[in-house]
């Protein structure tokens, strides 16, 4: 075949097609699919939780089968950039896998609660540390004009899956059948143990050797299980503190991180006179807003009368940009991908706003004049992010030398996992101060939806400061 030719049968280099070329497929399969499971899981669980409760008990228990899951990503994904000599990215896939696997054994045949924690403990750390090696692989897989591609697919995935998880876990809702939704997940990590040695690359450990940072590791894992437990708590006082305390936790981890010599993070990331800190501070203040949309199905149903389930897929939405602008910004580079950064930014931050009037209604009769500006106002919520996530993302792994490559990969699962807590905590306590639960009712949650999203663009703005300081630069 002549170059013409293999030029004419090779996708076009702006299409994220060229990952599952046959020198890619294979890794592009198994990266991809350690995503999926972190990202599927998450909702998968979030829809059954209820269930278990009802079958084995637990209630008071019940807030930490998410927080304890996202703790231990946190720590599966330090464990990525921290693991021992010796222990090959390759091997880290394996030992993932196969803690996911015995995790979600763990959780199926648990006899009580406590026991469920444990199998959600084990996955989380089988999942962070498989979503951190997804982009940790990127830059051995890929070369550099496709990594935006591969972080498109992931942003693909997890919008895909706030539609598919949930909807995976209602056929595992009654009775005791939530225990299958764990079960079928064991032999899949299993297989996914197995395959990895064969179509994973074996990669040179690079990193420059240095002390677990224990101290940083214990305060970002002591911040995250309490704003993680803020997010579940209605009492406004105690949320607060709990927040109060994570925000401290989180200082402390800084300013131990910037006169440490072992550091949890690549070097510049505490320093906001260095770009790539301000690349994780924009990753950080655009997921934070993104999770305000949690309250969304909540305001549908009461102040718009939709039903739980037109709610759900209206809220849907919001993946559903994320997924699209992904796709249409993919191809960008230089300063086309610093201007979609800066675009994104303000996309949401302008429809995170926009809500605080379109979603601020009362609409009893759901009419669809009222309700489509609101729709239209998630969706572009999900686009912003959308438009600059795979950018920021390959920016990281430019800006930072190639011995801190891991530390920079997965901090980017960390920031998210943060920005997430930190997000829906906050969300809560706005709501809640603005009239959510007192005075409640039409009057509240009118309230409630305003003030909610006014303040939820506030960080908006600072993703924007930040974005708009960022070249496509490695200085």
């Amino acid at each position: 075949m002549s170059e013409i030719d293999q030029t004419i049968a090779i996708p076009n280099t702006s299409s994220v097609l060229r990952l599952f070329l046959p020198e890619h497929l294979a890794a592009t399969l198994m990266l991809a699919g350690g995503v999926t499971l972190y990202a599927v899981e998450s909702y998968i669980t979030a829809t059954i939780a209820p269930s278990i409760v009802r079958d084995i008990g637990g209630l008071a228990l019940f807030s930490w089968v998410t927080s304890l899951f996202v703790a231990a990503a946190v720590l599966g994904s330090i464990f990525v950039a921290m693991r021992p000599r010796g222990i090959t990215l390759r091997g880290v896939y394996v030992i993932a896998a196969l803690v996911f696997g015995a995790g979600s054994l763990v959780a199926a045949i648990a006899p009580s609660m406590p026991v469920v924690l444990i199998g959600r403990a084990l996955q989380g750390l089988g999942t962070g540390a498989l979503a951190a090696l997804g982009y940790a692989f990127i830059r051995f897989v890929y070369p550099e004009p496709l990594w935006p591609k591969a972080t498109t697919l992931y942003a693909a995935i997890w919008g895909i899956s706030t539609v598919i998880g949930p909807t995976l876990g209602g056929f595992f809702s009654s009775g005791s059948s939530w225990r299958y939704a764990f079960i079928v997940l064991v032999p899949l990590g299993v297989v996914m143990a197995a395959l990895a040695p064969r179509l994973l690359p074996e990669v040179e450990d690079d990193r420059d050797y240095v002390k677990t940072p224990v101290a940083q590791i214990g305060l970002l894992l002591a911040a995250v299980l309490m704003i993680s437990a803020a997010g579940a708590i209605e009492a406004t006082a105690m949320k607060t503190a709990l927040i109060a305390s994570s925000v401290v936790a989180v200082a402390a981890m800084l300013l131990i991180e910037a006169r440490s010599r072992n550091r949890l993070l690549p070097s510049g990331a505490v320093s906001l006179s260095k770009p790539i800190s301000r690349v994780y501070l924009a990753m950080l203040a655009m997921t934070v807003v993104l999770v305000s949309d949690v309250f969304i199905p909540y305001f549908l149903q009461v102040l718009h009368g939709v039903t739980p389930l037109i709610s759900g897929y209206l809220v849907a939405l919001v993946a559903l940009g994320w997924t699209l602008a992904a796709f249409l910004s993919s191809s960008l580079t230089g300063r086309r991908a610093h201007a979609a950064i800066i675009a994104g930014a303000l996309i949401e931050a302008a429809a995170t706003a926009s809500l605080a009037i379109f979603l601020a209604k009362d609409n009893p009769q759901a009419l669809l004049p009222l309700i489509v500006p609101a729709a239209v106002a998630m969706f572009m919520m999900g686009f912003g992010i959308g438009l600059g996530w795979a950018h920021l993302v390959a920016m990281v792994l430019k800006l930072v030398a190639r011995n801190e490559q891991d530390k920079a990969s997965s901090a980017i699962p960390t920031m998210s996992s943060l920005g997430g807590a930190f997000g829906a905590a906050f969300s809560g306590v706005i709501a809640n101060g603005a009239g959510l639960v007192e005075p409640g009712g039409i009057s509240g949650a009118l309230s409630a939806a305003h003030w909610l999203y006014v303040a939820m663009a506030v960080p908006g703005i600072v993703a924007i400061a930040a974005a708009m300081t960022l070249r496509d630069n490695r200085n």
